[in-house]
């Protein structure tokens, strides 16, 4: 199952810096904060993340990045770890979601010294916060997990 969790962590992290780097080209000639409308409930809009999850800590910037690398980092260690004892193709799945979304985010940290969010719903003017492909990765996978861990494991006779 390690290979399996793996696969899906390098495929999330391609996916992640490569729609990163379509959304950097295409708003490279706009005022940052300009969004693009796409529906009446989605928009593009090019940010810059240098706190964590929905721009909580956004403040600073240069010890910011090094500080939520080394946690991502010690947390997919600890992830790739518990991967590589896991038997259930599903959960393998799940933990590669996370360990790829993590490893795209800090690639942005490392290169950009923030992470680049640009996937901003919104209901009227009520947005939720911008978010990215890794970000999703990150939450289908601990979604996974207590999917399996509630539902899905079934106790042995």
């Amino acid at each position: 199952m390690l290979t399996r969790g793996l696969v899906t962590a390098v495929l999330v992290a391609a996916l992640d810096q490569l729609s990163k780097a379509a959304i950097l080209a295409y708003f490279a000639r706009r005022a940052l904060g300009e969004h693009e409308v796409v529906t009446s409930f989605f928009n593009l809009t090019l940010t810059y993340n240098r706190g964590i999850s929905f721009g909580l800590f956004n403040g600073g910037a240069g010890l910011n990045a090094l500080v939520f690398s080394l946690a991502a980092a010690a947390i997919v260690a600890l992830l790739v770890l518990w991967l590589n004892r896991v038997e259930s193709p599903f959960l393998a799945v799940a933990i590669g979601l996370i360990v790829g979304g993590a490893a795209g985010n800090v690639i942005d940290r490392i290169r950009l010294g923030a992470v680049v969010d640009f996937l901003d719903f919104h209901a009227g003017s009520l947005h939720w916060p911008a978010f990215n492909v890794a970000d999703s990765a990150i939450c289908i996978g601990v979604a996974a997990i207590l999917l399996d861990g509630l539902l899905l494991r079934r106790e042995a006779h």
